[in-house]
């Protein structure tokens, strides 16, 4: 699989360390509120190249953590008047359920930061040690940007012409005001119970830190593949590699992968311009989640800034309607025989080899629905389809829904056909719309009645 690492700026081919193990590591969630559809493009990204990574036969180590010590978790916790652990853990079950509604598969470690102290002490007392970190009069300890040569490699930023040399406490920053970043915070009264001990007194970690002390202990010191936003390149990322590899002296991650943003009808989401949305938003209007999953993946590649609109969604619920019409029919074909589907899978495959490129792979695909729609119209042999439609969706991850028709419908449907064999076309209508206020739309072809849930 080649991937676009953001480190070159250039398509490399995916060379495991050890094959055929892809070691991966994702940023997770602050989880201090819902996450958004923003942070969703980015977690639906993820499981598509992880899935896809298992198509192609690799196996695959992944760790993703959980930010739950914080400048926002703590804020949150205050406001709410909770303990930081019973208020982060709200919103990890709450990003849980989420996950499983988009039918996102679970990574081998799903760890959070607060669990990890240890390994962040220890990280930072090699920092120390090797001069790369520094202990400021009220006891924080800060990284010195300027000794670690290759800072800004991954974000290519241009050091003689950014403001340099300025201690920065907080979490998240901007280019502008670079400068030594905070690894240990000395605990202030605005922190309240928050605090752990560590050798240069009370305090808690800084959120770089975070990363770079939980993806080497579950994935080792240099490992083969880093995902997250576009939003994370810099200073987190970029703080990452100086962290990890001040620390090591070792190169820390091969691979770098990075999913643009969303916007909302070419707009930036914001609570302020009335287009920001939870995935909780999104089911409230009656979406499922494989139609939001759909969007997320399908209608745009990763790197391309994905507009999300409500027409998008409606396409979505149009694609996927056809993906399950498709699949009804032919797990009712009777005509199975034999028929190679390689072609398609071949096509399908090399897509996915080529940076994720699931334009390609989704034409593939409705390609060889048309192509299998034609064959049954005409009753030829279509093969195992089934055994292909499962090999595809191990990467689509569209948990399609298989509604058995009740008792009812069928007595419905009974009647219907009875009341049309007799010309009785008023009473044939009359079924029909009961039918239809049931929850299911009736259909009349060549070969009978057909019946779908709505």
């Amino acid at each position: 699989m080649k991937l676009f690492n953001t480190l070159h700026r250039t398509f490399e081919t995916i060379k495991p360390i050890h094959p055929p193990e892809v070691s991966l590591y994702a940023c997770g969630p602050t989880v201090y509120d819902f996450a958004h559809i923003g942070n969703f493009r980015t977690f639906v990204f993820v499981d598509l190249l992880r899935r896809s990574l298992k198509f192609l036969g690799f196996r695959v180590k992944h760790a993703m953590n959980y930010t739950d010590v914080d400048d926002k978790t703590i804020r949150g916790a205050q406001k709410a008047g909770e303990r930081l652990q019973d208020y982060t853990s709200k919103y990890i079950h709450c990003f849980l359920e989420d996950c499983d509604t988009l039918n996102l598969e679970r990574p081998e470690f799903l760890i959070r930061a607060t669990e990890h102290i240890p390994q962040m002490i220890a990280m930072i007392q090699k920092l120390i040690d090797q001069d790369y970190a520094y202990i400021s009069e009220d006891g924080s300890v800060y990284y010195r940007v300027n000794a670690f040569k290759d800072y800004g490699c991954l974000a290519c930023l241009d050091r003689a012409g950014l403001q340099a040399g300025a201690r920065v406490s907080q979490d998240e920053y901007v280019k502008e005001s670079i400068g030594d970043f905070a690894l240990w915070k000395s605990w202030t009264p605005e922190d309240g119970e928050v605090k752990w001990e560590s050798p240069w007194g009370a305090g808690r970690p800084g959120w770089h830190i975070e990363c770079s002390a939980m993806s080497t202990e579950y994935l080792g010191e240099t490992f083969d593949l880093h995902c997250g936003g576009v939003d994370l390149v810099f200073p987190h990322h970029e703080n990452e590699i100086a962290q990890s590899e001040g620390a090591s002296g070792k190169k820390f991650v091969n691979y770098w992968a990075h999913a643009a943003h969303l916007l909302v009808n070419d707009q930036k989401m914001s609570k302020s311009a009335g287009n920001f949305f939870t995935l909780r938003d999104l089911l409230q209007k009656g979406y499922e989640g494989r139609v939001i999953r759909y969007t997320l993946f399908a209608t745009a590649h990763y790197r391309q800034t994905l507009n999300f609109t409500w027409d998008s969604l409606e396409a979505s619920k149009a694609a996927i309607s056809r993906l399950d019409d498709w699949i009804a029919r032919f797990s009712a074909y009777a005509v199975k025989g034999e028929w190679s589907h390689q072609s398609f899978i071949e096509k399908f495959k090399g897509a996915l080899e080529e940076d994720l490129n699931i334009s390609e792979a989704m034409a593939a695909l409705f390609d060889f629905v048309r192509e299998t729609n034609k064959r049954m119209d005409e009753e030829f042999p279509v093969g195992d389809l089934p055994s292909v439609w499962n090999q595809i969706n191990s990467v689509l991850g569209l948990a399609t829904v298989s509604h058995e028709i009740p008792a009812t419908i069928q007595a419905l449907l009974e009647a219907r056909k009875v009341a049309r064999q007799t010309k009785d076309w008023t009473g044939s209508d009359r079924i029909r719309d009961e039918i239809l206020a049931l929850g299911w739309i009736v259909r009349d072809t060549a070969k009978g009645q057909e019946v779908k849930k709505l």
